[in-house]
């Protein structure tokens, strides 16, 4: 049979399905088959918008990023814009936790710079120490997205229980604390956002680190 001269199938329509089929089965059962099957088409089709599996789970990677659907943050702050921001990238990985690990993959660096570049932008800091912060962000967001997930995709808690006999202090911890795993999450954003800020008052940003250089 000859092949079509207008694909039947786009290049995002192939990567919803495929994220459709992760959600389902997995990222280690992910097949061109599977993909194919749930859009209609035979694996073939796929190669024009793709030339390889890799490519589309790049894709994948890709609009789970870029289809984020922004918070309200409520507030005019720098910070507070950048606690939004991250809450609403987390939850988009957490959306499905069995495809989250292809950030680990295709790094969200390598398929948005010019996100990366618009942040750098925003910045109300020192381009000397932009940097740490853009990778500290990064960091906390998608390191704590990606514990999670994993526990998610296992069906496990992403905190074991304790035994308040054996491990008094963390017990005491945990008993403790008033957040949900989000709500810890956002406290921790905002501990080091204002952490930055304290260290740019007082003029301590980079001496640590100038003095055990010299």
């Amino acid at each position: 049979m000859a092949r079509p001269s207008k694909p039947l199938i786009s290049r995002s329509s192939a990567a919803e399905a495929a994220l459709e089929v992760i959600d389902e089965h997995g990222l280690e059962e992910l097949s061109l088959g599977l993909v194919a099957k749930k859009l209609g088409v035979r694996p073939p089709s796929l190669y024009h918008h793709f030339k390889d599996k890799s490519e589309l789970l790049q894709e994948v990677a890709r609009i789970m990023l870029v289809r984020i659907t922004l918070m309200d943050s409520g507030d005019e702050s720098y910070e507070e814009r950048i606690v939004a921001i991250c809450v609403s990238t987390r939850r988009a990985l957490l959306t499905h936790p069995n495809a989250a690990p292809l950030i680990l993959r295709y790094f969200p660096k390598h398929m948005l710079l010019a996100a990366y570049d618009r942040a750098a932008r925003d910045e109300p800091f020192p381009t000397s120490i932009q940097l740490v912060v853009i990778e500290a962000i990064e960091r906390l967001t998608y390191g704590t997205a990606l514990f999670e997930a994993a526990a998610r995709a296992r069906g496990v808690d992403p905190m074991p229980f304790v035994d308040p006999d054996k491990y008094p202090n963390l017990a005491k911890a945990i008993a403790d604390s008033p957040f949900d795993d989000e709500e810890l999450f956002i406290e921790s954003l905002r501990i080091f956002l204002t952490g930055v800020r304290a260290r740019l008052e007082q003029g301590s940003m980079g001496k640590s680190l100038n003095a055990a250089a010299g």
